[in-house]
Formats: C-alpha cells, structure tokens, sequence
C-alpha cells in the first residue's frame, strides 16, 4: 500500500506550495530524520547514516510523529511528499 501511495504522488506534478508551518516546528535533525523516513530507511539504517543509536533515532522519530500529529510512519510519508520537504526522486 505504501509503495502505491508513493508512486501515486511520484506521477503528481510538482506543487510549488509554501511548507506547512507545522513542519517549521521541527529541529534540523527531526526535519532529516522525517526526510529519511521517506525515502524508506528503517531507523537502524537512519541510525547507521546519522552515526547515532537506534534509540536516538526512535526518540527522533517519535518527536517528529508527535510534532506533526500523525499517528504513523506512513502518515509522516506523506506529509513530507505532500508538504514538499520530499520529492520523488530525491
């Protein structure tokens, strides 16, 4: 289902939309933390390219679920696609 979403949003042109002000609540590192997130990484790949531990990587992930009031993984994805922070591709 997840890869349906994204290919669906990957075939969307691109909005040229201003970045919800939700993400503005978001650090440096829980805004690259969500941009792996979307591009498919597990949090012990996010931990491996960060050079953190996983346990900081899911305090990250959990700040950033929290931050941006959704309730999984998943929505997070799409937020970041449809915010723009993310584009297929990248």
């Amino acid at each position: 289902m997840t890869r349906r979403l994204i290919a669906e949003l990957a075939r969307r042109p691109a909005a040229a939309t201003a970045r919800p002000a939700v993400l503005q609540t978001l650090t440096p590192r829980e805004t690259e933390v969500l941009t792996l997130i979307a591009g498919g990484l597990s949090n012990a790949e996010i931990a491996s390219r960060l050079v953190v531990a996983e346990q900081t990587v899911k305090t990250h992930v959990g700040r950033v679920l929290g931050k941006l009031a959704v309730r999984d993984r998943a929505q997070a994805v799409v937020l970041a696609y449809e915010s723009g922070l993310v584009r297929p591709g990248q």
